[in-house]
This record gives C-alpha cells, sequence and structure tokens, in this order.
C-alpha cells in the first residue's frame, strides 16, 4: 500500500467517522426535542386536565347553577329602580348632578380606585354633591373564566336589600386590599368568602337574612339583569369608567383618577364643561 493510499484511507476514514458523528449528534438532538417536546405537551395536557377537572368540579358545574338562575322569575333588591331593578343609585335622588361608576367585581383597577376615591365619593355624596349610579359588569367571568363577578354582584343585591348605607359599606369592603382577589382567581365564587367579608360590615354583621339571600342565591337573576345593562353601554368598554351627567371622565379604565386630588380635579372640570 502507498503511503498515498493510506492517506487518502485515512482521510476516508476520518471523514466516515465525521459523518457518524454528525449523524448521532442529529439523532441526539431529535431525541433531546422529543423528549422536551413531550415534557411540555405533557405539562400542557395536566395543565389542560386541571382546567377540564377545575371546569368540571366547580366552573360547569356553577355555570349550569347560572343558566337555571337565568330561567328563574325575577326578584330585585329594595332600593332599586328602573326596569328589572337594574338601576343602583345611591345618594339624594333630587341631586343635581349624577356620576356614573361603571365598575366590575374582579377587577383590580376599581379596587384600588374604591381604596383611594370611594371615601371622597362618599362624602361628596352625603354633602349632596352629586348622586352615584353603579353599573356593575361580570365580563371578567367571560374573561377569566369563573363567577365571581356575578356572585359577588348577587351579594350586593342582598347587601343593597338591606339598605343603601349596607350596599356602600360592602362594595367598599369587597373592593379593599386585604380582601380584594386577583382578577384571575375566582375567590367571590365561594359564598363563604363573600360572607366572611360581609361581617365586617355592621349592618351585615350575623344578618340572618342577608346570608340567606346570599347563600340561596335570591337576586341571582338580578345580578345578570344588572350585567345585561351594563353591556348595553355600547361607549364602555372597561372598567372602572366615570361619568358626570352623562360626559366621560375616564377613557374606560384608562386615564383613572386613583388619589383624592385628581378626582376632585376631574370633577371640577366635568361641573364646568
Amino acid at each position: 500500500m502507498s503511503k498515498r493510499n493510506s492517506q487518502q484511507n485515512k482521510q476516508a476514514a476520518r471523514e466516515r467517522l465525521r459523518a457518524e458523528r454528525e449523524r448521532q449528534a442529529k439523532k441526539d438532538k431529535t431525541r433531546r426535542q422529543l423528549v422536551v417536546g413531550g415534557g411540555v405537551l405533557a405539562v400542557l395536557a395536566i395543565a389542560a386536565g386541571v382546567v377540564v377537572a377545575a371546569t368540571q368540579l366547580g366552573g360547569k358545574g356553577k355555570d349550569a347553577a347560572w343558566e337555571a338562575a337565568s330561567k328563574k322569575e325575577l326578584v330585585q333588591p329594595k332600593n332599586t329602580a328602573g326596569d328589572k331593578g337594574t338601576q343602583i343609585v345611591i345618594g339624594n335622588k333630587k341631586a343635581e348632578h349624577t356620576l356614573d361608576l361603571f365598575q366590575d367585581m374582579r377587577c383590580p383597577i376599581c379596587s384600588v380606585f374604591e381604596q383611594n376615591v370611594g371615601d371622597t365619593i362618599d362624602k361628596d355624596v352625603k354633602d349632596g354633591k352629586y348622586k352615584v349610579s353603579y353599573h356593575v359588569a361580570t365580563f371578567l367571568d367571560r374573561n377569566f373564566g369563573g363567577v365571581g363577578s356575578k356572585n359577588a354582584l348577587s351579594a350586593l343585591g342582598a347587601a343593597l336589600n338591606v339598605s343603601p348605607e349596607a350596599f356602600s359599606a360592602y362594595n367598599k369592603a369587597l373592593y379593599a386590599k386585604d380582601n380584594h382577589p386577583q382578577e384571575t382567581k375566582d375567590d367571590y365564587a365561594k359564598d363563604d368568602v363573600l360572607l366572611k367579608i360581609a361581617n365586617t360590615v355592621p349592618a351585615l354583621k350575623d344578618n340572618a337574612e342577608f346570608r340567606k339571600n346570599v347563600e340561596d342565591g335570591t337576586f341571582d337573576k338580578w345580578a345578570l339583569e344588572v350585567s345585561d345593562a351594563f353591556d348595553a353601554n355600547k361607549d364602555v368598554t372597561g372598567t372602572p369608567t366615570l361619568k358626570l351627567d352623562g360626559k366621560k371622565l375616564t377613557s374606560d379604565g384608562k386615564n383613572v383618577p386613583i388619589t383624592p386630588d385628581q378626582f376632585d380635579k376631574a370633577v371640577g372640570e366635568g361641573l364646568k364643561s
């Protein structure tokens, strides 16, 4: 064998070895991708299973209950007005000005707004500066799944049935920092959570009628009607939205005056316009 042939053979062997290594590397890469991909699929499958399980154990059953509620006879809370009792007005009905407040009980910005500005609104209402008309949505149930917005709204109806003052105090309690859940968590779907918070409101604490109305879902049908009334406001696409005498003070959950000074300025400018 000549030296040249020997070198050619060695070169050919090296090429075969390199090619074999490349093929092996590709196989290893493919195997790793399959393993990782399989792991991802497994995680997704598990996650899907959790969602399905949650839906089957809570979501579907609760949705079915609300579907049933939609077919029941409407029971309106006391202290409501308008068609189907969907008008919730707090304050002197003869007040010259009206502040429309559009909110969802799972809305985190609504929570911050109430925490910071709620006392200012309460004072203004007491002083007769304006009355507040509440428009309560349940679209976050649709966005994130669950029934917490609807359930909390029904509980608010039970509070309104006690008194307008109980409604305002309970609304404030539901939005309190220590009570309000993340919007992705459906804590307000649980009656025991709503009742525990209600016990911080003197008018609702140990109130047997209020408890019964919450647990029985007395105002579930009404909550659905209030939600439908909110949806009928086609110019409102986010929460919180504020209107003063029909004119927007905010841009659908944006530019919300979240300090008392900002709110007073917005209201003052609104009254001048």
